[in-house]
């Protein structure tokens, strides 16, 4: 009989108790004399999983950060009044933070971080942008054009704001730069668009999703020139997004609208491929923040949902070895 040492010119080390387990490891094998087993580690499928829920219900929500410090603020839940309230996410619950100055929803925020953020724009249509540095909200530049439904990703001192919708005017094309206290114009985008969502840095972000008959389109941004990127697999519209250009995560939205999608897709800088996980509760104008591999998403429509879900790929554990 040929054996493993023969096979791979190693033996197999024997251990009273398991290692912990880390990336890389991968694929490494030990006998375990305690219980008398073979084992190995091995990547765990991706998978939404439930987390806590939020102190507040609401829809047209927006965040900024990670899943394990995020800061979400606005939106609506119920009625036509937009809200100024905001939470705070430390990986294991939420807690009320300070009230935005302006109540809004539909609006925009950064991508990156959960304590040095800004929000911008919003409905009632405003111009208005607010900076969190991790304690409270304060006004900021404004935007140059004030609109509601409009796109941003990256930092607090290197943002895009992108499109959006003005009444009277329609989808606007209309790109913004911020720099922590003033906005300067920006490429415009190649068409109008509206209900989209961005993820990313101000060098190397992207938008995707949104209304017009653009539902699947990609557009990447490199700071300068927009350039149309991969094809989703699902149209979305108010979709929530998270990750950077070369690995973006994008989940829930409306397909076709008003039917929300529980669908998720990752996005790799040229394609965007289904993910077998699914969210548990379908949900449209999802807050979203986050890696491609440690995600968030809360709130979203219907206005009743507090339920938040964390999302994680590539997670490493232990399998004991069989014949079968």
């Amino acid at each position: 009989m040929t054996t493993f040492k023969e096979i791979r010119g190693k033996l197999i080390r024997t251990l009273d108790t398991d290692p912990t387990p880390a990336t890389n490891y991968e694929g490494q094998i030990w006998y375990n004399k305690t219980i008398g087993v073979l084992k190995a580690v091995e990547v765990l499928a991706e998978a939404w999983a439930s987390a806590p829920s939020m102190t507040y219900a609401a829809t047209q929500i927006e965040g900024s950060g990670t899943q394990t410090a995020t800061i979400a603020a606005a939106g609506i839940n119920g009625g036509s009044t937009a809200i100024n309230t905001s939470n705070e996410y430390n990986g294991s619950g939420w807690s009320t933070a300070p009230n935005l100055n302006t109540g809004r929803r539909a609006t925009a925020t950064t991508s990156t971080s959960g304590a040095a953020a800004a929000i911008f724009g919003g409905n009632p249509t405003t111009s208005a942008t607010e900076n969190w540095d991790g304690s409270t909200w304060t006004a900021s530049g404004s935007l140059s054009n004030a609109r509601q439904y409009l796109a941003g990703f990256g930092t607090q001192t290197a943002a895009v704001g992108a499109g959006g919708y003005i009444p009277g005017s329609g989808d606007v094309t209309n790109v913004e730069e911020y720099n922590g206290s003033v906005w300067t114009g920006g490429t415009y985008l190649p068409a109008g668009q509206r209900s989209f969502s961005g993820t990313g840095l101000l060098t190397a972000g992207f938008v995707a999703g949104g209304l017009t008959g653009k539902e699947t389109t990609t557009l990447e941004y490199d700071g300068s020139t927009w350039t149309a990127g991969g094809t989703l697999n699902t149209g979305r519209i108010d979709a929530g997004a998270s990750g950077t250009l070369t690995a973006g995560l994008m989940f829930g939205g409306t397909d076709p609208s008003p039917a929300a999608t529980t669908a998720t897709e990752k996005y790799d800088g040229t394609t965007w491929t289904t993910s077998p996980a699914t969210l548990s509760v379908a949900r449209s104008s999802v807050g979203g923040t986050g890696t491609q591999t440690a995600s968030l998403a809360f709130g979203g429509s219907p206005y009743s949902i507090l339920y938040v879900e964390e999302y994680n790929s590539g997670l490493i554990g232990t399998k004991t070895l069989t014949t079968s």
